[in-house]
């Protein structure tokens, strides 16, 4: 297997974003598990062995780390927490999203899309929910990105809509091309061309900045930009990580109360406040467990205890859906509103994305047409 790593400011758990192409020869250098005896908050700890380290003196730091179910911890009695159960516990959406699910609003039926890496369509959380998948020249068939956005948008235990149809275009992010994620958004602005109305693409996930200030492609952003405004044209919403489009930001859950949206914090763990400003709604991304599978037919899962906007994108996606799900006639911007109307305001003045008033809301919305 090779790897390809490269920097996206879209995903700040994932230093560096994961790409496998095929090549001669075992398993990567990555999967092979290593022994620490140090370590830091946040810190990357996949895949590797951590037996040598006591943390019954550490407090929550595990609870801080990216790990994966590779990772190799210490007996029970070194461990404030387990590692399982840290994990099991942060595949929740939180804020009451399993709660809607309980009530039938799943997102059942509604189209959406994502435009990612790649991935295999075989894993437990999302296998049978892909109608359609595209790939425009990734020339590699997973990484560690593809599955976990799929998993938070449709995943089955980590999902906010579980029950969408989900179309998935591959794109090869690590080529800094533009072009790649234009041709992706035309390529579903096609496919929705040819389903009867009513029946149409809703939303687009975009975990990356193809276009705009500080985004790390370099080549044809004017391709992404021209491709937005035709995808707008038909309808389709389109949530990305840049300045010009995006309109979502980071918060963060009190892990030991997910369900309570006062209890979010703008940024992340680790930058309080970062991103809090400007008109975004904020949409949580840390604590939070996904799905990986780097070798086929191996299913499982990662913890970020420091997530980044990447996974904040297909969470909003997905609440998005359950308020299509409702009320299937309203329009991108009438939905936006919505979003927005139904958020939770912090005493900052920042937004932080409310599931269950939005859905009252959209309820209260269709009841008085």
């Amino acid at each position: 297997m090779k790897i390809r790593y490269i920097r996206d400011p879209c995903c700040i758990s994932a230093a560096f974003i994961i790409a496998w192409t095929a090549a001669a020869g075992g398993a990567d250098d990555f999967m092979t598990i290593t022994p620490v005896h140090e370590v830091r908050p946040y810190q990357d700890v996949r895949f590797k062995d951590l037996r040598g380290i006591d943390f019954s003196g550490k407090g929550e730091l595990p609870a801080t780390f990216w790990f994966n179910q590779k990772t190799v911890w210490p007996d029970s009695n070194a461990m404030p927490r387990a590692a399982a159960s840290l994990l099991a516990d942060m595949k929740n959406p939180g804020l009451g999203v399993r709660k809607l699910h309980a009530q039938g609003i799943t997102g059942k039926g509604v189209k959406v899309a994502i435009i990612d890496q790649p991935l295999w369509q075989d894993h437990p959380e999302f296998t049978g929910k892909i109608v359609a998948y595209h790939d425009v020249g990734c020339e590699s068939e997973t990484s560690m990105h593809g599955p976990a956005v799929a998993s938070l948008l449709v995943g089955s235990e980590c999902g906010t809509a579980p029950e969408a149809r989900l179309y998935y275009v591959a794109a090869p992010s690590w080529t800094g091309d533009s072009a790649f994620y234009a041709k992706s958004l035309d390529w579903l602005v096609e496919q929705n061309a040819k389903m009867p109305a009513g029946d149409k693409i809703r939303v687009v996930s975009v975990s990356a900045a193809p276009s705009g200030k500080g985004s790390p492609f370099k080549k044809n952003q004017q391709s992404w930009d021209v491709a937005v405004i035709r995808a707008g044209q038909a309808g389709i919403l389109v949530l990305d990580c840049s300045e010009e489009y995006g309109f979502i930001g980071p918060c963060y859950y009190d892990a030991k109360a997910p369900e309570d949206v006062t209890r979010c914090k703008p940024g992340f763990p680790s930058m309080p406040g970062r991103l809090s400003a400007g008109g975004r709604l904020l949409v949580p991304c840390s604590p939070r467990s996904t799905a990986e599978e780097y070798i086929k037919g191996e299913y499982s899962y990662q913890y970020c205890g420091q997530g980044g906007l990447s996974w904040s994108i297909p969470y909003c996606a997905g609440v998005l859906a359950l308020g299509w799900q409702v009320s299937p006639e309203l329009t991108p911007i009438q939905i936006r509103e919505l979003l927005f109307s139904s958020a939770h305001k912090v005493s900052e003045g920042a937004l932080i994305i409310d599931p269950a008033e939005f859905i009252r809301l959209v309820k209260a919305k269709g009841e008085t047409r």
